[in-house]
C-alpha cells in the first residue's frame, strides 16, 4: 500500500510533459483508472456544493465566529502551523479560541497542538463531526463575542495582556477550523487558504489523478491566501503563484509565510530542549511521513550538518516494524560509509504519531525538530498587516 501511495503521489506531482521521462510502466498503467476516478470526483464535487447552496443539505452555524484554515491540495501546506499561529495570537488578545480538528492519522497534529498550547486558554476539540464537537465545548464553557471584550483595539489588548492588565474569559470567543475548506457543512466567517510554494498545484488535476481536492476556481470562496514555504523558492516563483491566484479572484489578500526552526526536542524526553546548532557537522538521517518532505529536508540542511540523507514515507504513514528495520539498515549503512554515528531527525508530527516505534532506533539518537509559522514581508504586507486583515474580517462578521 505504501508503494502504491508513493507511485500515485509521483503521478500527481508530475506535469504531463514529463511523464515519459519520469514515470514507470506500472504508473502509466494506473493513469486511465486514476483519470476515471478523477472525472467522477469532478462530477460529484460541484453537485455537493450545489445541494448546500440550495439548502437541501444542512449547514451548521456556530454562535461564535469561525476561522477556517484549509487548502486545495494534499498535505504539506502549513495548515496546522497556521492554526497554532492564530490560536496563540487570539489568546494573547484575551480571546479563548477553540480549535476543531478531525484527529486524522493518529491525531498527530492534535497531539502537537496540545503540547504547544497546554499553558494557554486554547481548547482543542477532536472529532470528525466538527459541529458536534464544537457544541459539546460550547455547552461546557459557554461563549462570548470576541468583539465584546470591552476594547476592540487589538494591539492595545495584546499589550495589556502582556502587562497583566487584561484577563481572558474561559468562554469560547472564536472557533478555528483545522483543514476546513472542504468541510462545507460548517459555516465559516473567514476562509484562509494555504498554498505550498514549492509545488502549488501539482499536475493541476483533481484527486486521485492529481493533488487538487478542488479546482482553482474554489479560491473564489477564500478571503485570504497564504503562500507557505515562500522562503524555499525564488521571488519570481512566489509572484507567479500570486498572479495565478489573482486571475481567479483579484480582490484576495495574499500573504507569504515560512516555517521557522526553533529548537530540537530529545525523543523519549520531550522536556529536554537542544539548540539547533547541536547538529552542525554531524551526519543526519531525516525521516518523515508528511505532505512536504522536501521543505523539512532543506530546512535541516540549512542548520549545518556535514551530510543529510533522507527516508520519505507517505503523509500520515504509521511506522511499522518493517519500517523500523529498514531505517536501522540505512543508519548502519551510513555509519559504515562515513565512519561516524548518524543522528535521526524527525518532525513533531512524525514523533507524535509513533513515539514508541521510534524508540526502537536505539542506540541511535532521535531528535525532534520544532518549528513555528512566521509571516514574511511581501509587497508591503507584514505580520501586523495579516493580523489587521483578520481582525477587520472578524469585526465585519460580528
Amino acid at each position: 500500500m505504501e508503494k502504491l501511495r508513493k507511485m500515485v503521489n509521483q503521478i500527481a506531482y508530475t506535469p504531463p510533459e514529463d511523464r515519459l521521462r519520469t514515470l514507470s510502466t506500472l504508473q502509466f498503467s494506473l493513469i486511465p483508472l486514476l483519470s476515471l476516478a478523477s472525472t467522477l470526483y469532478g462530477f460529484v464535487l460541484p453537485l455537493r456544493h450545489r445541494l448546500y447552496c440550495l439548502g437541501l443539505l444542512h449547514k451548521d452555524r456556530l454562535p461564535v465566529p469561525v476561522i477556517s484554515v484549509g487548502n486545495l491540495t494534499w498535505g504539506g501546506n502549513g495548515k496546522t502551523p497556521m492554526v497554532e499561529f492564530l490560536a496563540v495570537w487570539l489568546a494573547a488578545a484575551g480571546i479563548s479560541p477553540l480549535i476543531l480538528t478531525r484527529g486524522y492519522g493518529g491525531a498527530d497534529e492534535a497531539k502537537m497542538l496540545q503540547r504547544h498550547l497546554s499553558r494557554t486558554p486554547v481548547k482543542i476539540g477532536i472529532g470528525a463531526n466538527r459541529a458536534n464537537t464544537a457544541a459539546s465545548f460550547l455547552k461546557r464553557y459557554g461563549h462570548v463575542s470576541p468583539c465584546k471584550h470591552g476594547d476592540n483595539n487589538l494591539e492595545k489588548r495584546i499589550s495589556d495582556n502582556k502587562h497583566g492588565n487584561c484577563s481572558y474569559s474561559d468562554q469560547i470567543g472564536i472557533a478555528i477550523l483545522d483543514d476546513g475548506m472542504q468541510h462545507i457543512s460548517l459555516w465559516r466567517d473567514i476562509e484562509i487558504v494555504m498554498v505550498n510554494a514549492m509545488n502549488p498545484w501539482g499536475n493541476h488535476q483533481l484527486i486521485p489523478l492529481g493533488p487538487l481536492r478542488e479546482p482553482l476556481t474554489a479560491l473564489t470562496r477564500a478571503d485570504i491566501v497564504v503562500i507557505h514555504h515562500a522562503d524555499m523558492v525564488s521571488v519570481k516563483d512566489v509572484e507567479a503563484i500570486a498572479s495565478e491566484i489573482r486571475k481567479v479572484k483579484n480582490s484576495l489578500s495574499i500573504f507569504i509565510s515560512r516555517l521557522t526552526p526553533l529548537y530540537f526536542l530529545k525523543a523519549g524526553n520531550m522536556s529536554c530542549k537542544l539548540a539547533l546548532t547541536d547538529i552542525r557537522n554531524t551526519l543526519v538521517l531525516c525521516i518523515s511521513a508528511i505532505g512536504s518532505a522536501d521543505s523539512f529536508v532543506e530546512r535541516t540542511k540549512k542548520l549545518g550538518p556535514a551530510y543529510v540523507d533522507r527516508l520519505d514515507f507517505s503523509d500520515h504513514h504509521l511506522f511499522q516494524a518493517k519500517d523500523i528495520d529498514m531505517i536501522r539498515m540505512r543508519l548502519r549503512s551510513l555509519q559504515s560509509e562515513f565512519a561516524m554515528k548518524p543522528v535521526v531527525v524527525v518532525t513533531e508530527k512524525d514523533y507524535d504519531r509513533a513515539p514508541e516505534a521510534l524508540m526502537h532506533l536505539y542506540p541511535y539518537e532521535v531528535l525532534v525538530l520544532c518549528s513555528s509559522l512566521q509571516i514574511l514581508p511581501h509587497n508591503g504586507n507584514r505580520e501586523d498587516s495579516f493580523k489587521k486583515c483578520l481582525w477587520q474580517h472578524l469585526e465585519v462578521s460580528n
